[in-house]
């Protein structure tokens, strides 16, 4: 199995182990990634793309109401989305370090794919209101001033691109990738503007406005989809990526030869980069249980990138009601 998850140096896991009166063990180990630099980087990244988005969301609107452009009010708008999308992100990313409590005891990491969720809705949403105001351009086409509809296309070009590279430099979580995708969505909508502006301007062809941020909204739609699916998955509780049952059995029963079998696995992601699993296994007759589990653990931690996982030994398989669907 792969994962998005890797134990860094500076990880560090408690492992303990008890038998309950049936004969089963239990373990549990957890992983606590310690909190470098990775996540205040991503902190900072955000902020500085809401503020440089919020910014020019204004100029951009007021540009595109004077020069008539569907194509930079379309994108106005969706800079609007974009500084609420990262405004979201930034308050995820805040919500994340907070500590675990009784009410939340995974702690607040699903914020995290929460805003991210939220974000992706916004750009198929978006998407579909570009569509539907050119389909109306194209049906009524509008006078448009070229030279400033250029102006300021080429400003958003660059502002955009300082965003991008603000964003790029934090840590690359599904929330900060999501905000990433906005901003390069806003780079496409404004080059394509530049371009349209251009044309305009050499040939009064208006029609090509409304053309281009049709074609800025299908790209918007392909990454908006991309999110929200990935970031519902997550929601959902499904697996992580490559999530196979059997190959981990056949790792498991190779690292641990005292393990007879392996079942009911369950596995599921707090956020992109927190996989997590639940599994019993048989150890074999006369096999010391506490040994076995801290080889389980082990063989999850450095081949399967699970740092956090509940672990059951069993001396027999249990009934198919004591943990779900046997696989």
């Amino acid at each position: 199995m792969s994962s998005g998850s890797t134990v860094r140096p500076h990880d560090h896991d408690h492992d303990h182990g008890h038998e309950d009166q049936h004969g089963h063990g239990h373990g549990h180990h957890h992983g606590h990634a310690g909190h470098g630099h990775g996540r205040g980087a991503s902190e900072t990244a955000l902020l500085w793309a809401l503020w440089i988005t919020a910014g020019f969301m204004v100029a951009e609107a007021i540009g595109g109401w004077i020069a008539g452009s569907l194509a930079l009010i379309a994108d106005a708008a969706h800079m609007l989305a974009d500084a609420g999308a990262l405004a979201m992100s930034y308050a995820a990313v805040r919500a994340a370090s907070r500590p675990a409590t009784d009410v939340m005891s995974y702690g607040h990491h699903r914020w995290q794919v929460l805003a991210a969720f939220v974000n992706g809705l916004a750009l198929l949403l978006l998407s579909a209101w570009i569509v539907i105001e050119a389909a109306h351009r194209l049906a009524a086409p509008a006078a448009i001033q070229a030279p400033t509809m250029m102006a300021v296309a080429a400003f958003g070009v660059l502002a955009n691109l300082l965003s991008y590279f603000v964003l790029s430099r934090g840590e690359r979580t599904l929330n900060v990738r999501s905000a990433l995708l906005h901003v390069a969505a806003d780079v496409l909508g404004n080059i394509g503007a530049l371009l349209a502006g251009l044309l305009i301007w050499l040939t009064h062809w208006t029609p090509i406005d409304p053309i281009l941020s049709m074609v800025t909204a299908v790209l918007i739609l392909r990454g908006g989809y991309r999110v929200t699916r990935e970031s519902a998955h997550i929601l959902l509780e499904g697996t992580p990526a490559a999530f196979d049952a059997a190959a981990i059995e056949r790792q498991i029963k190779a690292a641990v030869p005292t393990v007879a079998a392996v079942h009911h696995v369950h596995a599921w992601s707090l956020t992109d980069e927190r996989p997590m699993m639940t599994l019993h296994v048989v150890v074999r007759e006369g096999a010391d249980h506490m040994a076995c589990l801290a080889g389980v653990q082990w063989a999850l931690r450095t081949q399967l990138n699970i740092v956090h996982a509940t672990v059951q030994i069993e001396t027999s398989a249990c009934d198919d009601d004591c943990g779900g669907p046997r696989r």
